[in-house]
């Protein structure tokens, strides 16, 4: 198994406080990765250090094969593009169809050719059961599909990495559940899923490794 995440002794801040202190971690393919914790513990800032946006204080961190301590801020998009993001609000553009938001992203990221772009949108919206409502717009969906539709954002650019933060915050049981199913699935194609939630339920119904965020250090759950 590839380490595609990896910490040694790491120190993260935010507006020059410390957050979390010795963090020693690997994360390797097709892991899925719980983060649980109080609001406040950190959660946010570790995933936003894995895709540059939170910078490394101390310590030594590689993120696939970035060095994070030496990246340049040109590189970040690179980085990025490995990376898929699965937000709670789920930051749609509401001014365009599902579809129109989804070849936006590809548009953005060097994408071409349009008839190659409307395919591959049309096959990663069957991924996740939205190809039906390709033409829709955001908020002629529900909560369970709007979320569907940004896992499938997330999962464009055939990223190595999926960071989901509280993906089923805003969602009722079923639906969350559909969710957690539909992100358990990527995980068997490979995809390593690091997922934080308050939901202490999910670990019990969808196993992966628990990593607990208390007092400034993360630990490993048994």
């Amino acid at each position: 198994m590839a380490e595609l995440i990896k910490y040694v002794d790491v120190e993260l801040r935010q507006a020059e406080q410390i957050v979390l202190r010795n963090v020693n971690l690997t994360i390797g393919t097709g892991e899925f990765v719980y983060l649980l914790g109080k609001v406040g513990s950190g959660k946010s800032t570790f995933m936003k250090s894995l895709y540059g946006e939170v910078s490394i204080a101390a310590g030594q961190a590689q993120v696939l094969d970035y060095n994070m301590n030496k990246i340049r801020r040109r590189k970040l998009p690179y980085l990025r593009r490995r990376i898929g993001i699965v937000f709670q609000d789920y930051q749609l553009l509401t001014d365009r169809s599902v579809e129109d938001n989804l070849t936006f992203v590809l548009r953005a990221t060097g994408w071409k050719n349009k008839r190659i772009m409307k395919e591959h949108v049309l096959e990663i919206l069957k991924q996740v059961g939205m190809d039906k409502k390709a033409y829709k717009m955001p908020y002629h969906l529900s909560g369970g599909e709007q979320q569907r539709v940004v896992i499938a954002r997330a999962l464009l650019n055939s990223p190595e990495i999926i960071l989901a933060d509280e993906p089923t915050g805003n969602l009722d049981p079923e639906t969350g559940a559909e969710i957690m199913e539909l992100l358990y699935s990527i995980r068997q194609s490979g995809i390593s899923v690091v997922l934080s939630t308050h939901n202490l339920l999910w670990p019990e119904r969808f196993t992966g490794r628990k990593l607990l965020f208390d007092g400034g250090e993360i630990s490993e759950c048994k």
